[in-house]
């Protein structure tokens, strides 16, 4: 079973950001208007909350939720975060953090393979959750679409460059 000292702390550190950083895909595929970024902003957050409450969750996954608490970590990830994607505009933004997660993916295959596809499912569905947080197109989240087509876009390549792990072909909200 793969853990915290399966990985190099640089290895730990994009582990434990990767779900925000599949938040930050989405939210730069369509930003949409203010109350929409801050829902889909503060989803990847709920999803990690819900993780370590979650007697379903996997232990890997139950681990980055529990270390993110963790003030070490937390400033290796703001560190690894400025560094990656410090000054990028929305679609570089987005570039990178799916080329960040096709790498995530990767570290797990290698470091964790019998828990990589669980880790890549969750974190698709951080993807997905945040896509349905905020909706887009309306006015201070009225009427407008649950998921634009940018979005659906952004987690479909989510999804290949995850492997496409179970579960990311589920449906998604429409209203």
């Amino acid at each position: 079973m793969a853990n915290k000292s399966s990985f190099t702390p640089e290895e730990w550190s994009r582990l434990v950001a990767s779900p925000v950083v599949a938040s930050m895909a989405i939210t730069a595929a369509d930003p949409g208007g203010l109350w929409s970024l801050l829902q889909e902003s503060m989803s990847s957050g709920w999803a990690l909350l819900e993780a370590k409450q979650d007697t379903q969750a996997t232990p890997l996954v139950k681990a980055v939720a529990d270390d993110i608490a963790n003030t070490e970590t937390r400033n290796a990830v703001r560190e690894s975060f400025q560094s990656q994607f410090k000054g990028s505009q929305f679609a570089d933004v987005k570039r990178k953090a799916i080329e960040e997660l096709h790498a995530v993916s990767g570290l797990l295959d290698t470091k964790a393979p019998d828990e990589a596809a669980a880790f890549k499912s969750w974190l698709w569905s951080v993807a997905r959750k945040s896509a349905e947080a905020g909706k887009e197109g309306g006015f201070l989240g009225f009427g407008g679409v649950a998921v634009s087509d940018a979005e659906k876009a952004t987690l479909s390549e989510i999804a290949t460059a995850l492997g496409n792990p179970a579960g990311s072909g589920a449906g998604l909200a429409e209203a």
